[in-house]
């Protein structure tokens, strides 16, 4: 049967956030309805609050909940389980089923569409790929992070750059994102984990994830910065100076300034011995960016992406979860202000003006 929903909707004309009370309809053979706990509230959803669209958007893409209805196809879960709602495939490679993102039908006769999934509701329904099961006693509400925030950052530094023990690693942006990639670091063993930030209480905040040194950049060049703290001196670039820079270094803000120090703060290459370092974007960009190809080739750099944290959410999730479990992160500090639905629109306010420390997720 139809399941009564409060959904926060993003209208087709420009305007606040609307709280709509929907049904959501039984779910296909491919399809889980979840009853939510708790969802984050990403930088993701700013940059779809603020792009143009053709019809009404559904928001949200990270979240915790319990399984109240299943599709005859779905195995993988059932009623009553507790699960990560997530917006990435858990288990891509294991079937050749494209996972389909959720519709839905509104009062006035339009329809609303996501991407992949909408979390931002106290019902959901979701595609089962996006459904990851998870252990009954987590606690419910800091774990809806790990969907989006803890993947993207931690997933980021072990899956995508590979970072080894004892690298130097240098990560722009000190919001979720960025302090999960700061743990992630530490838990591999890299040594300096140096944090990039305009703002000096989230570069104090930093140092509780594990950061050993801070910059802000408000007040420093950070490229310059980075470099003083990395120098080797018994190594030689290409142009004989001493090779220096981070090993690896994230941006996690993903705007035009932060995408183009990322990579002169990464380190040169030690000319006929080795190659330079790796400059990895995180962050969502909305602009194009100059990249200084030189420096590029001379000193053997490069420029990747990673999306989602190269994660995959069945095999991944459950070692976040440890790390949780084990006080290696600590959801319950990361996570610094909670919300009602009804507060969406001062919670989405707080997040684009800087205020939120950590991250801010909403509690139904």
């Amino acid at each position: 049967m139809t399941t009564p929903a409060r959904v926060i909707v993003l209208p087709k004309e420009p305007g606040p956030l609307e709280i709509i009370d929907v049904e959501l309809p039984d779910p296909g053979p491919f399809q889980v309805v979840v009853k939510q706990f708790a969802s984050g509230i990403c930088h993701s959803q700013l940059h779809q609050m603020s792009s143009p669209r053709d019809q009404p958007v559904l928001l949200g893409h990270e979240s915790t909940g319990e399984v109240i209805q299943c599709g005859q196809e779905v195995s993988h879960v059932a009623v009553g389980d507790t699960v990560i709602i997530t917006w990435v495939p858990r288990d891509i490679q294991g079937t050749e089923r494209v996972p389909e993102s959720a519709t839905l039908l509104l009062p006035d006769g339009s329809t609303a569409s996501c991407q992949s999934v909408f979390t931002w509701a106290d019902f959901t329904i979701a595609d089962e790929q996006y459904v990851v099961k998870v252990d009954d006693d987590i606690e419910k509400e800091v774990t809806s992070i790990i969907g989006c925030a803890v993947m993207t950052g931690a997933g980021a530094v072990g899956n995508t750059a590979g970072v080894k023990k004892g690298s130097s690693v240098a990560i722009f942006g000190a919001g979720g994102v960025g302090l999960s990639a700061v743990v992630a670091a530490k838990d591999i063993g890299a040594d300096p984990i140096i944090v990039v930030d305009l703002d000096e209480e989230k570069l104090k905040f930093a140092k509780l994830f594990g950061a050993s040194h801070t910059i802000n950049a408000s007040e420093n060049d950070p490229v310059q910065a980075i470099k003083d703290l990395t120098r080797i001196d018994s190594k030689r670039n290409i142009s004989q100076a001493p090779v220096e820079g981070a090993d690896y270094v994230f941006d996690c803000i993903g705007i035009k300034t932060t995408m183009e120090q990322i990579v002169p703060a990464t380190r040169s290459g030690h000319f006929g011995a080795e190659a330079g370092g790796t400059a990895v974007l995180v962050g969502v960009p909305t602009t194009s960016v100059e990249l200084n190809a030189i420096d590029l080739l001379v000193n053997e750099k490069k420029f990747i992406g990673s999306i989602g944290g190269s994660c995959h959410p069945d095999q991944d999730f459950p070692k976040f979860l440890d790390w949780h479990k084990t006080g290696k992160l600590d959801l319950e500090a990361l996570v610094t202000k909670r919300y009602t639905i009804e507060q969406i629109n001062e919670a989405t306010t707080a997040l684009k003006s800087g205020e939120i420390t950590g991250r801010s997720i909403i509690v139904f």
